[in-house]
């Protein structure tokens, strides 16, 4: 049985460490664009390098993978996703988790993946004192 493109993005972040790093090339075009609310990556060595960066601090991360809109005739999908890690630098070390969704453009592979997420869940709040402002404002406008 061959593994669709779909199948095999939700296989590779299922367990995302420097393992990953060498099976990019498996799903993601060399042209890859890809976004986040962080960063703009354009092409497959870039990605790799910005993947492998991220990984230095992280001690383990995964994804839980949802439910998704699916059109490959079409070639593209939305997966939703639950992101648990534990980083170094924040929390101490602590396990948290991040929703998102991706928005993937493919045809034999992917060429447009963007991620949408909030980067002040992910990262801000986790930080002692820009985490507390952030919870205050949070708090403030009636925000979870």
């Amino acid at each position: 049985m061959t593994l669709t493109v779909l199948q095999k993005v939700r296989t590779l972040y299922l367990r995302f460490d420097k393992k990953v790093l060498n099976s990019l090339a498996d799903i993601y075009s060399d042209d890859i664009q890809f976004r986040d609310p962080l960063h703009a990556i354009n092409g497959l060595k870039n990605l790799s390098d910005y993947f492998a960066g991220m990984m230095d601090d992280l001690i383990e991360c995964r994804f839980e993978f949802h439910h998704s809109l699916e059109m490959e005739e079409r070639g593209e999908a939305m997966l939703f996703w639950t992101m648990h890690y534990r980083h170094k630098k924040l929390a101490g070390g602590k396990s948290l988790e991040l929703s998102g969704n991706s928005h993937l453009l493919f045809k034999d592979k992917i060429y447009y993946h963007r991620d949408y997420f909030d980067a002040g869940s992910m990262l801000y709040e986790h930080i002692p004192v820009m985490g507390f402002a952030i919870r205050q404002i949070k708090k403030k406008v009636g925000a979870k």
